[in-house]
């Protein structure tokens, strides 16, 4: 009986990562890069995944006194705690997987220089821990939101998940793309770094759109604002969580549909951008690390 010959796509060229999609086809491989990350994290930690639920509410309690009680927020913006939660989970969220897709490649370093394996499962299986530990910050974000009177509907579901793929596919793509260049330049981690200093404060996550909007209506610095897709994301988040509790659901920009389409399309290009870049200088890790 002959041998059938194997096809293309039942193995990869050594030195060379297939697509991103064809991460999905390495499961127990992802699974296991999974379980590594996270007994590392909580090694020698008596709380364990326990803190995923202790930073996120420490974090939270701070912006919550800071703004909301000094700051007078709490009496400017109605149920201010789902507002600002509903932010907060965002970019938590987002900040972890672009912070640790960066690193992913070079933390990995001995299993680079050793074996071949697609070295988009690192990025990947980083979204997947960021993932577990966003879990807990949304049903905390659910739980509130239930107690000021939010009943999702279909439309609030839908929306919550697209925004939801929308973060992921921007983060993983940013991810895949600085990942790269910090195999190459390590500056790329303190650059990164400096982009989540600001990423809270370039969204209203801690302050209302309409405070940019007086100021910045008509102007170029506008379309700038609305055209970062973490602000429409976030607006997103607002209005499956927050928008129902405090009855505003209007209360958002006319053009928010246009700029949500805008920045479903650029994530998407982003991420294929990250996976072609990341892929163009994959043959080089090992060498570089």
């Amino acid at each position: 009986m002959g041998v059938q010959a194997a096809s293309k796509n039942d193995y990869w060229v050594p030195g060379k990562s297939p697509s991103l999609i064809e991460v999905i086809r390495h499961r127990y491989l992802l699974n296991l890069l999974v379980h590594k990350e996270l007994r590392v994290r909580y090694r020698g930690s008596i709380l364990g995944m326990l803190w995923s639920y202790a930073k996120p509410a420490v974090q939270f309690m701070v912006f919550y006194v800071a703004l909301g009680v000094f700051m007078a927020q709490n009496k400017a913006i109605q149920n201010y705690v789902v507002y600002l939660f509903s932010g907060v989970v965002v970019i938590n969220y987002f900040s972890e997987v672009f912070a640790n897709t960066t690193r992913s490649v070079v933390g990995n370093s001995a299993l680079v220089k050793k074996i071949y394996l697609p070295r988009q499962l690192f990025p990947v299986s980083s979204v997947a821990v960021a993932f577990v530990h966003f879990v807990p910050q949304l049903l905390i974000l659910i739980l509130g939101a239930l107690y000021y009177g939010w009943r999702p509907g279909i439309y609030e579901i839908g929306l919550g998940i697209f925004a939801f793929l929308l973060i992921t596919a921007l983060a993983l793509g940013l991810g895949l793309l600085f990942s790269a260049v910090n195999v190459m330049f390590r500056d790329a981690e303190n650059f990164v770094d400096l982009i989540l200093m600001i990423v809270t404060w370039a969204s209203p996550v801690l302050y209302r759109w309409q405070d940019v909007f007086r100021i910045a209506e008509g102007t170029f610095w506008w379309k700038i604002y609305m055209a970062n897709p973490i602000t429409p994301i976030v607006m997103m988040f607002h209005r499956v969580f927050w928008g129902p509790t405090a009855g505003v659901n209007s209360e958002f920009p006319v053009s928010i549909v246009k700029w949500s389409i805008f920045a479903a399309v650029l994530c998407l290009f982003i991420l294929v951008l990250g996976d072609w870049f990341f892929r163009r200088l994959d043959g080089r890790f090992a060498q570089e690390l």
